[in-house]
């Protein structure tokens, strides 16, 4: 039995990566993305923690890898759904803060000022007896 390696096998540049395991890479982050839309409109806190612990992860490994040219469409719409999920999580923001505004949990300025630093810090109020 001929055990030697095929010349398929083998690759003739060794910093090559073989196609399947950037596009797992790339399953792997699209799933994430999924999970995390999933989390936001959910309203599922330790969902989205967890999905996005696990886009960072897969993140990670994505650019790790050099992608080939038939990649690019995929990352594009990749980016896309994860700047549609900012979009969701920026409106998720806005309406917690609306609605402790609202409850009297905090001010309504900003803990920042327009140069980064530290401005008044939000004032906490109970909202009963307490």
């Amino acid at each position: 039995m001929n055990r030697s390696l095929s010349t398929s096998a083998v690759s003739p540049h060794p910093e090559a990566v073989h196609p399947a395991v950037v596009a797992d890479a790339l399953d792997s982050l699209e799933q994430a993305l999924q999970a995390e839309r999933r989390a936001l409109l959910e309203h599922d806190v330790d969902a989205l923690l967890n999905s996005t612990q696990a886009k960072l992860v897969a993140l990670r490994r994505v650019e790790s890898q050099p992608l080939q040219g038939h990649a690019s469409d995929r990352v594009a719409m990749l980016s896309e759904l994860n700047r549609a999920n900012s979009v969701l999580l920026s409106r998720r923001r806005r309406e917690v803060t609306w609605a402790l505004r609202h409850l009297g949990r905090v001010e309504s300025t900003g803990v920042y000022d327009a140069a980064g630093h530290a401005g008044a810090r939000p004032q906490a109020r109970c909202l009963g007896i307490g």
